[in-house]
């Protein structure tokens, strides 16, 4: 997939414990690569990342996952499961949207919707879904439109806007979906006040062959955002994300040059391709 988008979870250590606990948990799905640092595994084809990256940042609701599961059967063994040690948010339970919907916070700290459908509707089994909450409130809908302008191809798919009065925040969007590089995500305003926000707990990685593409998204989306170390950056919304070209992955997997290449990109804000074969 051309700049394929996918999510990076914050880990304190525990990225393959995480990875091997979450493939047992959904069908489809297993580990692609394990090194000390980065764990990538896949549920039902959607590819995830699993950072160590020690206690700094922690996972929070601001951004979680909508999962949508086929059978009811399914459904109960994804919230027992995750549900143990977790934390439940909303409960297990029949809503207008769905016959059976619940949204838990597991024992890592990361978030999941689950919800009974038909995932083949939705397009994407696990999506990543942003609430606009704490310091972002009621700032989906604006997030939309950039997002869309940002990415090509992209498009918003459905929306649904709170009626007014329905709410006393400021609050406009119920639910959004929207395609981003053929990539479905959500979006939404909490409709009551939340005590987190966007952080580096869950981040979205976007895969660059060139550095025209690095140079690109870098670009647009630090406009009104700020950069970080090492492809890290965060937009003007405070979404982290990171630009990460695909030629680092086999570089740091060559033992004769992958020390000089963590060095030479512990160094870089924005990742130069050709900095770092020169490495």
């Amino acid at each position: 997939m051309k700049n394929a988008i996918y999510p990076c979870i914050w880990f304190d250590g525990q990225a393959k414990d995480a990875a091997e606990y979450y493939c047992s948990v959904f069908e489809n799905s297993g580990i692609i690569d394990d090194t000390p640092m980065v764990v990538t595994f896949e549920l039902d084809g959607v590819k995830f990342m699993g950072l160590n990256g020690g206690p700094t940042f922690k996972p929070n609701p601001a951004i979680s996952f909508y999962v949508v599961l086929d059978k009811e059967e399914q459904v109960q063994k994804a919230w027992e499961r995750l549900s143990d040690g977790g934390m439940v948010l909303m409960a297990l339970d029949k809503y207008d949207w769905s016959e059976k919907y619940g949204w838990v916070q597991d024992r890592f700290g990361v978030s999941w919707q689950i919800s009974l459908g038909d995932s083949r509707a939705v397009g994407q089994r696990f999506v990543p879904l942003l609430m606009y909450c704490g310091e972002q409130q009621g700032r989906a809908a604006e997030a939309l439109q950039y997002y869309t302008n940002v990415f090509n191809p992209a498009k918003t798919e459905s929306i649904v806007r709170y009626e007014p009065g329905q709410v006393t925040l400021d609050a406009t969007v119920v639910h959004a979906r929207f395609r981003l590089n053929n990539r479905v995500f959500m979006a939404m305003d909490s409709a009551v006040p939340q005590p987190f926000t966007f952080n580096e707990g869950v981040s979205l990685v976007i895969d660059c062959d060139t550095q025209e593409e690095i140079d690109y998204y870098w670009e647009r989306l630090t406009d009104g955002g700020s950069e970080s170390q090492c492809g890290w950056l965060k937009d003007r919304f405070g979404v982290s994300w990171q630009v990460v070209p695909t030629v680092l992955a086999g570089l740091l997997q060559d033992p004769a040059k992958s020390a000089r290449v963590m060095q030479a990109f512990m160094q870089m804000k924005k990742f130069n391709i050709e900095q770092l074969v020169n490495a």
